[in-house]
């Protein structure tokens, strides 16, 4: 993912109670304001989400789009769960992931550190500096949401 955006957080929850909150698609509109519709098109053998739609607005990008995901994580949580765009309206690439890593936090004893990682193209011309900061937004905002999701 060249040319990407990212940031990270430390949330006060195991890596598996993290990765519980990332694949449960049926609740994205519940905690991910930005989403307005999530929808499980197909899962792999595992039971993991193979494939999704989703119905996004996020200021400058609005879009529905289908993400194909790929779960390389651990028992325990920890690990990548990435994405890649299959279809979309708007967009035309959008690539991303989350790292979940067990850590040791400052105050509160075990948690997780969270890294999202993000690039998105779209069909439209859009300004470089604009791009990052609609992805520096989606990221902020979807890594915020996550924590005060999990830590409730």
């Amino acid at each position: 993912m060249a040319d990407r955006t990212e940031s990270s957080i430390n949330i006060a929850a195991a890596p598996g109670t993290i990765l519980d909150v990332i694949a449960d698609f049926d609740s994205y509109t519940d905690w991910a304001h930005e989403v307005k519709k999530a929808t499980l098109i197909s899962e792999d053998g595992d039971g993991w989400a193979d494939q999704v739609e989703f119905t996004l607005s996020a200021g400058a990008i609005k879009d529905t789009y289908v993400l194909e995901y790929d779960w390389d994580v651990a028992e325990d949580g920890t690990g990548v769960v990435s994405w890649t765009l299959v279809t979309g309206q708007v967009l035309k690439a959008m690539n991303g992931s989350y790292t979940l890593e067990d850590t040791v936090l400052e105050d509160s004893g075990r948690g997780t550190a969270v890294t999202y990682r993000l690039s998105v193209e779209v069909k439209i011309p859009m300004i470089g500096i604009l791009k990052r900061k609609a992805e520096k937004v989606i990221i902020d905002t979807a890594l915020k949401e996550l924590k005060k999701r999990v830590e409730v």
